[in-house]
């Protein structure tokens, strides 16, 4: 894929492709013409995803209104309590949750969001942004239904990082929440693209092409989505012995859903298949680049050996990755995600910031060209060298990782 065409591909695809909403089938409909281009059919592969119409959100504080966005699927209804900052989490501090609308840093995942349940919080406020930033963005949020499982909704707005310092400057006081939505069902969709091999065996190839509320989504992740169409074509045009899947998985931001959604729906493809290759924020101008396997640890150094001999520094480890490989790697797939990780300082995620300026063209290709040269060992493998069995020290990080269980 030449420069220009990449540099096409991230102009193209500028604009906000939140999971499940028309900007995200738009971007669908993009990736299958863009395999059309050099002769590949790619189907589009719609799932159930949850939508929500919020009709009303606002948040007040001693009668100070206070801009925010309400978390879509958290219910409708409206809340007044004493306004409290948790600000850690030993057993006092959720004491204090009891009849309070509580203030917490950071994002709401499963465990935080139960523990303030179970201390009898009535409703939450989480906060986003930089207070060195110009902007006062709020990004949207979800309570997602597997953090939810089977207990109550808690009302629950996102406000920006300047007003959740000014609200405890001031001491806090007596907060208001009112949301008003309507929730139902609506679709997402993956893209899928097969490649046929000398034998059934499959190599999976995940991207996901979604984006968060008030980000582009240039580095995370159309950077991995413009690779695996690189790397689509390339495969297109060179012999593999695999067979090949590539998997553009939509509705990541959302908690992985396309990724999830493919597992559930194709068990007996799991069972040809033999490694999931993921890509999810690459080409960066700035930061190393990073082999996160989720597979026996021997594959941890084939690719740190891999780099050195192709002089392209890999910072290869064994852990979970938080992208689509997960899902796979649940079911028994082996997973190795790719990404060039840059400090915060060079580029930042999940915001307005992110856009195609963060990404250096000469930089995907380089990439682009070690994870292909990569994915070209393993498909044309006489025996993919990778042991379908998944470590059980990698077993209990996919259990804390899918709060199964808590990290100790």
């Amino acid at each position: 894929m030449t420069n220009q065409r990449m540099e096409q591909l991230f102009q193209d695809t500028a604009y906000v492709r939140e999971g499940g909403s028309p900007e995200e089938k738009r971007a669908a409909a993009y990736l299958v013409a863009r395999c059309g281009d050099f002769g590949a059919q790619a189907t589009q592969v719609p799932f159930e995803v949850d939508v929500t119409d919020i009709q009303e959100a606002s948040l007040t504080v001693d009668g100070l209104t206070i801009p925010c966005k309400g978390y879509r699927l958290c219910g409708s209804g409206e809340v007044e309590a004493p306004l409290y900052y948790l600000r850690a989490t030993d057993s006092y501090s959720l004491s204090l949750c009891k009849g309070k609308i509580v203030l917490l840093d950071g994002y709401l995942g499963y465990w935080r969001y139960h523990d303030i349940l179970e201390a009898g919080a009535v409703g939450f406020i989480t906060y986003d942004g930089s207070v060195n930033y110009v902007d006062r963005d709020i990004d949207q949020r979800e309570l997602r239904p597997y953090v939810v499982g089977e207990k109550a909704k808690l009302l629950g707005v996102n406000i920006n990082v300047k007003d959740a310092v000014a609200l405890i400057e001031r001491g806090g006081g007596t907060a208001r929440l009112v949301i008003r939505q309507e929730e139902s069902k609506g679709t997402s969709q993956n893209v899928r693209l097969d490649l046929p091999g000398e034998i059934e065996d499959t190599i999976v190839f995940t991207a996901h092409y979604d984006s968060t509320s008030l980000s582009q989504g240039a580095y995370d992740n159309m950077s991995g989505s413009v690779g695996l169409l690189a790397m689509a074509e390339y495969f297109s045009q060179h012999p593999h012995r695999y067979s090949l899947r590539f998997l553009w998985c939509g509705s990541e931001e959302r908690g992985l859903l396309g990724a999830k959604a493919y597992c559930a729906a194709e068990e007996e493809e799991l069972t040809k298949t033999v490694l999931c290759i993921n890509l999810d924020m690459i080409g960066c101008t700035m930061g190393k680049f990073i082999a996160c396997c989720t597979t026996e640890k021997d594959m941890v150094s084939y690719l740190s050996y891999m780099g050195r001999e192709y002089g392209f520094p890999v910072s290869s480890y064994h852990d979970v990755y938080s992208s689509d490989s997960t899902p796979f790697a649940d079911k028994g797939i082996p997973a190795v995600s790719f990404a060039r990780i840059s400090p915060r300082e060079a580029a930042t995620i999940h915001n307005r910031y992110d856009t195609a300026v963060l990404v250096r063209i000469e930089q995907m290709q380089a990439d682009i060209a070690f994870i292909t040269a990569f994915a070209e060992r393993m498909a044309n493998a006489k025996c993919c060298p990778v042991s379908k069995t998944m470590p059980e020290e990698m077993k209990g990080k996919l259990d804390e990782y899918l709060c199964r269980k808590r990290k100790k």
